[in-house]
C-alpha cells in the first residue's frame, strides 16, 4: 500500500513537472534592453512583444498598425517613461486603456542620474530632468527584474512561481555581469574619452569612466559644422583618444569630429540593434559595450 501511494506520489510530481505553464498576460515593452529583462522573467511562461525595433529612436518612432493593436490587446505595458519613449505617451493613454502602466521610471525605485547641462552644442537639459538611459547601470537592471516580477506575479497569480525562480536566476545572473564588466573596464578607469552623444552616464558613473565632454545631449539633434569643429579642437585639446558614437550618428560625421586629432571612434549601441532579441539579450548589450569601450581606450599593441 505504501508503494502505491509513494509510486502515485511520484508521478504526480513528474506530472507537475512536465506540465506546461499556464496562459501568461500579453505583455508590451518598449525598447530591446527593457524587453530583454522582461523576457527572462517571462521565460518558460510567456513572451513578451517588443514595440521599438532596434535601429529607430525612441523620441520620434511613428506607432505601426501591428503596434496599436498589441497595446489595445495589452494587460501589463512596460516602458522607461514618457521622456525617453515620446512616441508611446499618447498611445498608452488613448490605446493601452485596460493594461497596467509600468512606467520604470517612476515606479521600480531605481537610481536616477540628473541629465547633464550640455554638450558641445550648448544645449541644456533643463532643471529636474533625469537622464533617462537608466538600464545601462546593471544595479538598475536587477531592480527593473525584480520589480516586473512582483507586478507579473501580482497579475499572473498562476505562475508566480515560475516568475520568481526566473527573478532569481537573472538576478544572479546580472550580479555574475556587473562583476565581468567591472573587471574588463577597469583598466579604462579614469582614461579620457569623448562621445557624440551624452548617452553613457550610466555606464561611465557605475565602472569609473571619464567622459570630458559630449558633441550634443540629444541624439535627434544633428551638430553643425561650426560645433562640429568646436568638439574636434576640444579632443585634439584635451588628448582624447577615443570618441563613441552610436548607429543614428553617420561614419562621415564621426569622422569629421576626430578628422586630424589621432582619436578613433568606435561604435557603441545602448539600444542593442545587433544583439538577439530576448531573454539573455541584455548581457549581450553591455558586454558589447563594455569590450569596445576597452578597445578603444586601451588599444591592442
Amino acid at each position: 500500500m505504501r508503494s502505491t501511494r509513494v509510486a502515485l506520489l511520484a508521478l504526480a510530481l513528474a506530472c507537475a513537472t512536465a506540465a506546461p505553464s499556464l496562459a501568461a498576460p500579453n505583455v508590451v515593452v518598449s525598447i530591446k534592453p527593457i524587453h530583454a529583462l522582461v523576457a527572462d522573467v517571462m521565460d518558460g511562461v510567456g513572451t513578451p512583444t517588443l514595440l521599438l525595433p532596434s535601429a529607430s529612436s525612441p523620441h520620434v518612432y511613428t506607432l505601426r498598425p501591428s503596434d496599436a493593436r498589441a497595446l489595445e490587446a495589452a494587460a501589463v505595458v512596460v516602458w522607461v517613461g514618457p521622456e525617453l519613449e515620446t512616441f508611446l505617451e499618447k498611445p498608452v493613454a488613448a490605446i493601452a486603456r485596460r493594461a497596467q502602466v509600468v512606467t520604470l521610471a517612476r515606479d521600480a525605485g531605481l537610481a536616477l542620474l540628473p541629465a547633464r547641462e550640455a554638450g558641445a552644442d550648448g544645449h541644456a537639459a533643463g532643471l529636474d530632468v533625469m537622464d533617462m538611459h537608466l538600464w545601462l547601470d546593471p544595479e538598475n537592471a536587477r531592480r527593473i527584474v525584480v520589480y516586473v516580477a512582483k507586478i507579473l506575479s501580482l497579475a499572473d497569480p498562476a505562475n508566480a512561481v515560475r516568475y520568481a525562480a526566473n527573478r532569481d536566476r537573472t538576478f544572479a545572473r546580472l550580479e555574475a555581469l556587473d562583476r565581468e564588466v567591472a573587471a574588463l573596464l577597469a583598466p579604462a578607469a579614469g582614461k579620457p574619452l569623448f562621445a557624440l552623444h551624452d548617452g553613457f552616464q550610466y555606464l561611465e558613473t557605475r565602472y569609473g569612466l571619464n567622459e570630458a565632454g559630449t558633441v550634443t545631449v540629444s541624439s535627434d539633434r544633428v551638430p553643425g559644422a561650426k560645433l562640429l569643429l568646436a568638439a574636434r579642437e576640444a579632443i585634439r585639446t584635451a588628448g582624447i583618444v577615443c570618441v563613441l558614437g552610436e548607429p543614428q550618428f553617420s561614419a562621415a560625421l564621426a569622422q569629421t569630429v576626430v578628422e586630424g586629432t589621432g582619436a578613433v571612434v568606435v561604435v557603441v549601441d545602448p539600444m542593442g540593434a545587433a544583439a538577439p532579441q530576448g531573454p539573455g539579450a541584455y548581457d549581450v548589450i553591455l558586454r558589447t559595450m563594455a569590450k569596445a569601450v576597452r578597445e578603444c581606450l586601451i588599444p591592442a599593441v
